[in-house]
């Protein structure tokens, strides 16, 4: 739901589709925001990502929304996961998906502390807003080598936490992510379909 046009009444929807396909039905939500991880649980997704994780706090907050008690206190709903399900909210807390973006300099400054909360599936290092977190310098440069080798590094230290890890990745990229560590990832379908535009009109020329 950041950076994109999908609604709440959207989730059900697309939520169901992806058990037809036998899918993880995965979220991007706006903010770290307990109510807003419950309720695109309650609506039936299977996993929810939360952006800017910057501190021990922040991380427990995304807990706090995602995971029923003893864990958090995600609010006393149930959800279209549920339905049929005996005992469901105990079991919830084991299938349930949480994923934390990692995508400050700050949090990056923060890691060690980050990675000691418990109830969080996966921490991924995104270079977007990381790399103009480190200075105007490296504005939209998200391939520079030094903010190439502060993702590298986090990743490293996430895996060695125990944590899955990812980030954004394509056709250049996504070979160097997985040996540092990364399983989950975030990729554009736009460079696909420019790639396949062009592959079309390199074969129309005569």
């Amino acid at each position: 739901m950041e950076h994109g046009s999908a609604t709440w009444e959207h989730l059900s929807d697309i939520s169901r589709a992806c058990d037809l396909w036998g899918m993880t039905s995965l979220v991007r939500v706006n903010n770290n925001d307990p109510w807003l991880v419950g309720r695109a649980l309650d609506r039936g997704v299977q996993a929810v990502v939360v952006p800017h994780v910057n501190n021990k706090e922040e991380a427990e907050r995304l807990v706090q929304g995602g995971k029923f008690t003893p864990e958090g206190m995600r609010g006393m709903a149930s959800s279209r996961q549920g339905l049929g399900v005996a005992d469901y909210k105990r079991k919830a807390n084991d299938e349930v998906m949480l994923v934390g973006l990692i995508e400050d300099i700050v949090a990056i400054d923060n890691l060690d502390e980050i990675v000691t909360v418990d109830g969080i599936d996966c921490f991924m290092v995104v270079p977007g807003d990381l790399s103009q977190s480190m200075g105007p310098e490296y504005l939209d440069r998200t391939d520079h080598p030094d903010v190439q080798e502060v993702i590298e590094k986090a990743m490293e230290k996430i895996v060695s936490a125990g944590y899955a890890t990812g980030s954004t990745a394509d056709d250049n990229n996504i070979g160097k992510w997985t040996s540092a560590g990364g399983r989950l990832f975030l990729c554009s379908f736009q460079g696909y379909i420019e790639k396949g535009l062009q592959n079309l009109r390199d074969k129309a020329e005569v």
